[in-house]
């Protein structure tokens, strides 16, 4: 296998293309795993413990999630914010846009444990050198469980292929169990295709320059229609403050 990119080498990809898929063994190389990941059991973990997504289980769709907002300042510092609700205009959710959609906060031991952090840093070092000097970000964070039903497939991104209203975005694999499909794929704004990936393993990742490009995810489906299914991701959007 080839050596991992570094950040230069990653972000001058992002430029040219306006995305990157990274196997797991690549991302894990860049986070700097297993050291830098010395939580990650219990991180992964908590994604049992996520609150219903009460916006889309009105709308007959499973999902579940948690959320929190960070902002960078100039000193590079990362700070969690006052809990606060995810919101995106109609432009980019046609689904659930002009929306305050209030979640259930990420557990304060996740915040602060290595993983997340980590997962931050990264972030912001890989999309603060894309910006100007002394940018200031909103950083959102989601924890994402999809659950597939023998007789309804999951929806990862049940507005279809979009934008988030963002600069960058991070989705982050974290467990499939049970999964058929899932596939990302990334169109340019005149609908080309320009690439698709499946998120398979821990740590395989998809990086979106949320300007640039659309992205959407396939419905997933149980391989077993007997037993549990669900698609685990870490979502992490920089949008300039």
């Amino acid at each position: 296998m080839p050596p991992p990119p570094d950040l230069t080498a990653l972000g001058e990809r992002l430029r040219r293309d306006g995305f990157a898929f990274l196997d797991a063994p690549v991302t894990g190389a860049l986070l700097g795993a297993p050291a830098a990941l010395g939580d990650w059991p219990a991180f992964a973990a908590s994604w049992n413990d996520l609150a219903p997504d009460t916006y889309l289980a009105a709308q007959g769709r499973h999902r579940r999630r948690r959320h929190a907002t960070f902002a960078v300042g100039e000193d590079g510092a990362i700070v969690r914010q006052p809990h606060q609700p995810h919101f995106q205009s109609l432009a980019y959710n046609r689904l659930q846009g002009d929306i305050q959609r209030w979640f259930e906060p990420i557990e304060p031991a996740v915040v602060e444990g290595d993983s997340l952090q980590r997962i931050l840093t990264f972030s912001r070092d890989l999309f603060g050198a894309l910006a100007p000097p002394a940018r200031q970000w909103h950083v959102e964070v989601h924890q994402f469980r999809i659950e597939a039903l023998p007789e309804q497939a999951g929806e990862p991104t049940p507005e279809g292929m979009h934008r988030d209203g963002v600069d960058y975005v991070l989705v982050l694999m974290i467990d499939r169990h049970n999964i058929a499909s899932g596939t990302t794929t990334i169109l340019a704004s005149d609908g080309t295709e320009l690439g698709s990936f499946t998120l398979t393993r821990p740590l395989d990742a998809a990086l979106v320059d949320d300007a640039r490009v659309f992205h959407g995810v396939t419905p997933v489906s149980p391989l077993d229609p007997a037993q549990p299914a669900h698609r685990d991701v870490l979502v992490v959007t920089f949008r300039a403050a």
